[in-house]
């Protein structure tokens, strides 16, 4: 004779379970659990106790709008004598009494979401059900504690921007255990065309991490639905915020969520790839931010980028192909049961709107080992990714009548491919993980099975040789040269023409005014010898010209009168902003409230107008951004300085992060960490 469990009520425990499961940072006010792990809920009964083998309790699992067995979104089960992580199952794992403590456990391949659960006639209540990279029964298994706690947990972290010479740490908030940020996250997926239109095969897709890091792919664009961001990549940001503005995910997701899901305004790719990099984290895959410099952006899939330039060595703009200073997306760490089990591990997505993949503005996930290894029929959107760090780049010039002639060009793509390295705020370089040695014989076999025509940027000019050197000193405000260095390694003296001029770029490629020019029609170089020609760069002349992102275009065209040979060569530099710096005043201690004196030097030869500081931190400004402007102006070498308070809520090693913004110089970027005390 069974009976069933007279439930009077139960206790979810979510302090206890939230810890455990390493979602407490989300809050304890709510259950959120990760799948493959058990949880444990206090039952009180109303009447008699639980016997053994006699008491039965029937539970049920929904998720989604519409749950159904088909979709494996409704799952019924009832008591067993222990858990079974390999499945939905629940055991009563305290001694007999009125009050037991029920342990349930879902399996490691559930749907990830909202759920409720039914306990017989008692009633239902609801939780979240995340990934869970702990369990090893769960394909987003990630073994290494230190790696989880990098790509999981940590809520800040750094992004690599400025140039392959010089990357520049860019510090971000991803703040994905901020108050709200997880509803944001499970609403995007809620807001998603395919859920729109099935929402029982949507939510049963949603046991799929390969699937779920699409969605987001689509969805953090704006492009084909309600998704998060608008990107702007020229002209003003009338009616929203530069991208450069940014300094985490919280203020995005918020306000996403607060308008009803009308898109923010404006993002571009760093901004895009860090947004998609917080949701993942949010919802328990591993996640990382990745710059790639000189990348390529190839429309036609030929695996080429063809360039056009004039006579002075200046663009053409006859393509919508281009090679972009850096470009940022994300890596996701999963298993690819659809795939040869060696494309596990990182998985590239790309939230930037580029071009369309079946129909949508989305890519990926497409394993980086698939990239490596040329295998360009690798799900999803592998010649794209490919072509990102592998392209050809040909050079054309086009001639005052009309002709064109091929131009000899070293340019490079996919270069010092980078992240955050674990544990650190220090660069790692992945591009072994991308690519074979450029030239090697591994890279040659790639490129034939990857169907691709031999590498012509190999091709140089062995008669004349042509580089651009800079000068270690190129801070934003000062005057500096940057020479075109031109080598005769043949015999005889050689004449040529050497253009060597330079103008304002930005990071995606797109051109802007003329920052000095230099043509010099008649340079003889004798047998061996060099020739060193300077372009000086002055305030002057580049300071109105820059674009946000302190980027400048060199480019040095040699023409040899001999045999009409032409070189050209080309080089993306960045000019450095002044430091900011961040003193912490007093001991920090949880909610005890802190100032920090944050300040920044004028390095520009004119005042500063409108200036403003702001900053934020996870689990240090409360989710918000804290800002401080300033009364008066800043003169030429004069400093801005300002105090600014907030209180930290959670013990730590955290991180500050800080934006200066004015006139003329623009949204300068600083961070400070900062351990916090319980």
């Amino acid at each position: 004779m069974t009976e069933e469990l007279d439930i009077a009520r139960w206790n979810l425990e979510c302090d206890f379970n939230n810890s455990d499961h390493r979602t407490d940072l989300n809050g304890v006010e709510r259950l959120i659990v990760r799948r493959g792990q058990s949880f444990a809920v206090s039952l009180y009964l109303r009447s008699g106790l639980y016997q053994p083998g006699v008491s039965t309790l029937s539970c049920v699992a929904q998720t989604g709008p519409q749950p159904c067995d088909q979709y494996g979104t409704q799952v019924s089960f009832g008591l067993s004598a222990s858990v079974d992580t390999s499945s939905w199952s629940a055991a009563i794992t305290s001694p007999s009494g009125d009050t037991v403590a029920l342990t349930i456990c879902s399996p490691p391949d559930a749907p990830v979401g909202r759920y409720t659960l039914t306990l017989g006639r008692s009633g239902q209540f609801e939780f979240v059900l995340l990934f869970n990279p702990w369990c090893p029964g769960d394909v987003v298994y990630l073994e290494s504690q230190e790696s989880l706690a990098e790509y999981v947990l940590a809520q800040d972290g750094i992004i690599f921007r400025g140039d392959s010479n010089l990357p520049i740490p860019t510090p971000w908030n991803f703040g994905q255990f901020e108050s709200g940020i997880l509803d944001a996250c499970l609403r995007i997926l809620d807001k998603n065309p395919k859920y729109l239109r099935n929402p029982g095969k949507d939510c049963s897709g949603r046991r799929n991490p390969v699937y779920v890091s699409r969605v987001l792919s689509a969805m953090v664009n704006c492009n084909d639905d309600d998704g998060v961001l608008a990107g702007k990549w020229k002209g003003g940001y009338e009616g929203g915020v530069s991208p450069m503005s940014w300094k985490g995910s919280v203020e995005i997701l918020k306000s996403w969520d607060r308008s009803g899901c009308q898109p923010v305004r404006f993002g571009q790719c760093w901004v895009f790839a860090a947004v998609a990099c917080t949701v993942s984290r949010a919802l328990g895959i591993p996640c990382r931010v990745v710059t790639n410099y000189a990348s390529a952006h190839d429309t036609n899939s030929n695996l080429v980028i063809e360039r056009y330039i004039d006579d002075n060595g200046q663009p053409l703009p006859s393509s919508r192909e281009m090679i972009w200073n850096y470009h940022c997306w994300v890596e996701s760490w999963m298993t690819r049961p659809d795939l040869d089990p060696n494309f596990n591990g990182w998985q590239v997505s790309d939230p930037t709107p580029q071009e369309k993949s079946e129909g949508v503005f989305c890519c990926g996930p497409v394993p980086v080992r698939a990239i490596k290894q040329g295998e360009l029929l690798s799900k999803y959107d592998a010649p794209f990714v490919f072509a990102e760090v592998n392209a050809d780049v040909v050079t054309f010039i086009r001639n005052k009548d009309g002709s064109t002639s091929r131009v000899m060009s070293t340019t490079l793509v996919g270069q010092k491919i980078s992240t955050k390295r674990v544990g650190s705020d220090g660069r790692e370089d992945i591009t072994h993980l991308y690519k074979h040695p450029e030239g090697s014989d591994e890279e040659r076999e790639t490129f034939t099975k990857a169907n691709h025509q031999n590498k012509l940027l190999q091709q140089h000019n062995q008669n004349l040789q042509l580089s651009i050197k800079v000068t270690a000193d190129m801070k934003k405000g000062c005057d500096f040269d940057v020479f075109a260095v031109v080598t005769n390694n043949t015999d005889s003296v050689k004449k040529c023409r050497l253009a060597f001029g330079s103008r304002a770029v930005s990071y995606n490629g797109v051109m802007g005014d003329n920052c000095g020019f230099k043509d010099l029609l008649n340079v003889e170089l004798s047998p061996g010898g060099e020739r060193r020609v300077p372009l000086r760069l002055n305030y002057a002349k580049y300071g109105g010209a820059l674009t946000e992102d302190n980027l400048i275009r060199l480019a040095a065209l040699l023409i040899d009168y001999s045999n009409r040979d032409t070189t050209l060569a080309v080089r993306n530099i960045v000019l450095e902003n002044p430091q900011i710096t961040v003193r912490i005043l007093g001991e920090p201690k949880e909610n005890r409230k802190l100032a920090a004196e944050v300040t920044v030097h004028n390095p520009l030869p004119e005042p500063l107008e409108n200036c403003c500081f702001s900053i934020e931190g996870a689990n240090l400004t409360g989710g918000q951004t804290i800002s401080e402007r300033l009364s008066s102006t800043v003169g030429p070498g004069e400093e801005a300085k300002v105090k600014m308070y907030f209180t930290p809520t959670h013990s730590g090693l955290r991180k500050l992060v800080v934006d200066f913004d004015s006139n003329k110089l623009c949204h300068v970027k600083g961070y400070r960490n900062v351990i916090i005390g319980k």
